[in-house]
């Protein structure tokens, strides 16, 4: 009786291993004509071509009980909530995903081409240039919907492990310079995770189907004087784990990396080295031993509202004056809100959390976190694995920590500029993120320690 008890016991998580689904599929979003490659506003003109293939990726996953999750990865700059949420309108007609269900996140490689309502201020763009943009953003729309649909359409039993690996070419990038200020440099004392999450998918006879692994760290190995779009590593650390695992899909996810920089960088030759050490990191985890998660799964989207720091008319009248073209275009932007009565007071912020059972929580938070709110969170709620992904589902701007904006610098001010809001947010801003991650993460029933 004791020796049939054990194998019961030995073999449980294996019978409810089995009652995974899942799915995947990709899409090549690469641009088919010149476009505007966002992220750095020193670029001049469009781009010139492709250097690397951009897609998307989706895997769908559906527990016992048929509840679903699908989680999408992109090779772009940031999906706008605008943009996003049209998508899961679509796929909640077509295939009745709620808006819970569906994760996207960027993986904020700043040779993507620029996608309608991100980063609006920071070219002066011609009529042609707006079209090619909007012309790219209506096909990317069609094309996330379609990836989804297929992922959907091809779910299968499988396996779901997880586990955890390292990589280590991240730094922390904000420096106090002997003016005071804090600026973008590296900061080898600065807070930092080198974790590398990796969520593995096989079939019931153990073939690899693809793996989503994460990394903290901006997609800025390359600089804003390449015209050709890349993926950077996150492109480089797919294109590796697919060629050393053929037949299976690697998918990239970026975590709270808003003051994370690849260190040294400058080189496509550093983009493939750090790309390579990511895939072999992910690879290395998939080759030892994983948990397998159970069900059942359990998702929330909560939107909050992220309060910015009080402003007068005043304040962008006299931007107009300014000799940066981009602090203009926003003043101007700023002056036409308040024109319609309609000034930018606050931000809409989604958080959203997807739990494996009692073993593994998604938390994919909005805008440009900074590594703060991820160390936060996994201290607060220690115990059951949890994993914190930034740029998920619409990124409006820079989220900063109450201790980034006290510090100020790009990552808590100037760097609004570019995103069009109005100035640095209030210093409610962290906790009021943190408020909307706990109805969340109580919703899927996950509490603080």
């Amino acid at each position: 009786m004791k020796i049939a008890i054990l194998l019961l016991t030995a073999f449980a998580p294996l019978v409810d291993a089995k009652s995974w689904k899942a799915g995947m599929a990709s899409v090549d979003i690469s641009p088919a004509e010149p476009i505007y490659l966002n992220g750095y506003g020193a670029r001049t003109h469009p781009s010139t071509g492709v250097k690397q293939r951009l897609w998307a990726k989706a895997l769908a996953l559906e527990d016992e009980k048929g509840k679903r999750v699908v989680i999408v990865t992109t090779d772009l700059l940031g999906m706008p909530g605008a943009v996003s949420d049209v998508i899961a309108a679509r796929l909640a007609k077509q295939s009745g995903l709620r808006r819970e269900q569906l994760m996207i996140n960027s993986s904020h490689t700043h040779a993507a081409p620029m996608v309608e309502g991100n980063l609006g201020t920071m070219f002066d763009l011609n009529a042609a240039e707006r079209l090619a943009i909007h012309n790219y953003t209506e096909r990317l729309k069609d094309q996330m919907v379609d990836v989804v649909t297929k992922a959907i359409a091809e779910l299968k039993p499988a396996h779901v492990a997880l586990g955890h690996g390292k990589a280590g070419f991240a730094i922390n990038r904000r420096v106090l310079a002997k003016t005071g200020a804090y600026v973008i440099g590296t900061n080898p004392q600065g807070p930092i995770d080198h974790d590398v999450p990796v969520l593995r998918i096989t079939s019931l006879d153990g073939k690899l189907l693809g793996a989503l692994f994460g990394y903290t760290c901006h997609n800025t190995t390359m600089g804003g004087d390449i015209y050709e779009a890349h993926g950077d590593y996150a492109g480089f650390a797919q294109q590796a784990f697919e060629k050393e695992h053929p037949g299976a899909m690697g998918m990239f996810f970026i975590q709270c990396a808003g003051d994370q920089n690849p260190n040294p960088r400058g080189k496509f030759e550093q983009a493939e080295q750090y790309g390579k050490e990511l895939a072999a990191a992910a690879s290395s985890v998939i080759a030892g031993k994983m948990q397998e998660l159970n069900g059942p799964l359990r998702a929330s989207l909560r939107m909050g509202e992220l309060n910015f720091k009080l402003h007068t008319r005043e304040t962008f009248e006299e931007e107009l004056k300014d000799k940066l073209p981009a602090k203009v275009r926003r003043a101007q932007y700023m002056l036409a809100l308040y024109d319609r009565r309609q000034p930018m007071r606050s931000t809409p912020y989604p958080v959203q959390a997807i739990r494996f059972g009692k073993q593994w929580t998604l938390v994919a938070l909005g805008g440009e976190v900074v590594i703060d709110y991820q160390i936060r969170i996994k201290k607060e709620f220690a115990g059951e694995d949890i994993t914190v992904a930034g740029y998920s589902n619409d990124v409006m701007c820079y989220i900063p920590s109450l201790r980034v904006l006290k510090e100020g610098g790009y990552e808590a001010d100037s760097s609004m500029i570019y995103y069009g809001k109005p100035g640095p947010f209030a210093e409610s801003v962290e906790e009021s993120v943190m408020a909307t991650v706990y109805k969340v993460l109580a919703d899927v029933g996950r509490k603080r320690k």
